[in-house]
């Protein structure tokens, strides 16, 4: 299973429109995750910090729903509401993996 983690910074008072736009979800990018095995969660840490976590079947999976060619238009609408990284894309932090147990690692940890 592919497991991937990311930080990221929100601007200043954009939670509320981040939210609602997750809470409605372009269906064509719901679709790309739902058809390649994606599952994806996002919390939330103080007032302006986002973790991402996300799993696939594989990375190849992973890689399929982020071809969408909607995906685009999603990622520039996010770059209002999220840190950028100075040439217009999201800042995303990707975290190191330094543990996985069950269905992200080997069972041989119980």
């Amino acid at each position: 299973m592919f497991s991937l983690g990311l930080l990221m910074k929100l601007k200043p008072g954009c939670f509320e429109r981040y939210k609602a736009l997750h809470d409605n979800l372009w269906p064509e990018l719901a679709a790309s995750m739902r058809d390649n095995g994606v599952n994806m969660v996002i919390y939330r840490r103080g007032e302006d910090e986002l973790f991402l976590h996300a799993t696939a079947p594989s990375p190849e999976h992973w890689r399929r729903s982020r071809e969408h060619p909607i995906l685009p238009r999603w990622q520039l609408l996010m770059t209002e509401m999220l840190e950028d990284d100075g040439r217009g894309d999201v800042k995303f932090e990707r975290l190191k993996e330094v543990f996985a147990f069950g269905a992200f690692g080997l069972e041989e940890h119980a």
